[in-house]
C-alpha cells in the first residue's frame, strides 16, 4: 500500500511522461530572511505554478500561501530541516518538521538538506537515517539536498566530493538527489552514473545572464541528470513564469538552449 501511494504521490512531482521534473525551491526564508523574489510568496508561487514547474519546496509555515484554489496545479515538497545565516554553525542543519506533519499538511513529497565535511556531520547523517525510515513508513517521496561544505571541502563543485554527496543520498534512501553543477557534462557524467535515483541540479548563487542558466540545465541533462531544482535564478528573475517555461523546454522537450532563449525573448 504505501509503495502504491508513494507512486502517485511521485507522479505529483515529476512528469509522468519524461520521468523528469523541474523544481523551484522557496526555502530560502528562514535561511537568509525575505529576499527579493518570495517577499510575497502567493505571488511568487503563482508566477513558476504558470511557467509549468512541476513543484515547489517550502516550509510548513508558508504552506497556505500556496494553496491551489485555481490555476495551475503544482506539487507541493515541504522541507523538513533549517538553520539560519545568524547561527554561528550555519551549515548544521536541523530537523524542524516531521514526515507526518508534513502529510497532514498536504505534502507530496518531503526534502532534507545535508552538508557533507563538516564538524556537525553526523548528527544531520542521523536525522537523514530517521526521516528515511518515516518516509519509507509512510510512502514519501523524498529529496535529499546533498552538499559537500565545510572545514574540509576546499571545493564544493569538485566533482570527487559532489558523486560522493550524491552517493551518500542514494546509499541512505533517498528518491531524488540534489547537488551542485560540476561545470562539464563530462564530469556530471560521473555524478548521475554513480547514482542510482533521479539526480536534480541545483541553482546555486544568482548567475549572470540566462544563457549560463540555461546552459547548465542543459549540461546536466545531457550527462543524465532528471531535472534542475533552482530558486534564485527563478523566482529573482525579471520573469520567472517564462525561465520556468525555458527550463522545463529543455527538461522535458530536449530543447537546445537557443531554443530555451527565444522563450525568454
Amino acid at each position: 500500500m504505501t509503495i502504491l501511494g508513494k507512486q502517485i504521490r511521485m507522479e505529483r512531482i515529476m512528469n509522468r511522461n519524461t520521468g523528469k521534473t523541474v523544481i523551484v525551491p522557496m526555502d530560502h526564508g528562514i535561511s537568509v530572511g525575505p529576499i527579493a523574489g518570495l517577499i510575497s510568496m502567493k505571488d511568487a508561487i503563482q508566477s513558476v505554478a504558470e511557467g509549468g514547474a512541476n513543484a515547489i519546496v517550502e516550509h510548513k509555515g508558508l504552506v497556505g500561501e500556496g494553496h491551489r484554489r485555481r490555476g495551475s496545479d503544482i506539487g507541493l515538497i515541504i522541507h523538513l530541516s533549517a538553520s539560519t545565516s545568524l547561527s554561528l554553525y550555519p551549515n548544521a542543519k536541523t530537523l524542524i518538521c516531521s514526515v507526518e506533519e508534513a502529510i497532514k499538511l498536504g505534502a507530496d513529497a518531503v526534502s532534507i538538506h545535508v552538508n557533507l565535511g563538516n564538524g556537525q556531520e553526523r548528527e544531520m547523517l542521523h536525522d537523514f537515517g530517521k526521516v528515511v525510515y518515516e518516509a519509507r513508513t509512510w510512502g514519501m517521496p523524498l529529496l535529499a539536498m546533498m552538499y559537500p561544505r565545510g572545514e574540509k571541502i576546499e571545493d564544493e563543485y569538485d566533482v570527487k566530493v559532489v558523486k560522493h554527496a550524491a552517493r551518500v543520498g542514494y546509499e541512505m534512501g533517498a528518491d531524488i538527489v540534489k547537488v551542485s553543477y560540476t561545470g562539464s557534462v563530462e564530469s556530471f557524467r560521473e555524478v548521475t552514473a554513480g547514482c542510482g535515483v533521479p539526480v536534480v541540479i541545483a541553482g546555486g548563487p544568482k548567475m549572470n545572464s540566462d544563457r549560463d542558466i540555461l546552459e547548465m540545465v542543459k549540461g546536466s541533462a545531457d550527462a543524465g541528470g532528471s531535472g534542475a531544482s533552482i530558486g534564485r535564478n527563478v523566482f529573482q528573475h525579471r520573469n520567472p513564469t517564462a525561465m520556468v517555461q525555458a527550463i522545463s523546454s529543455i527538461i522535458h522537450d530536449d530543447k537546445s538552449v537557443q531554443e530555451a532563449l527565444k522563450i525568454l525573448g
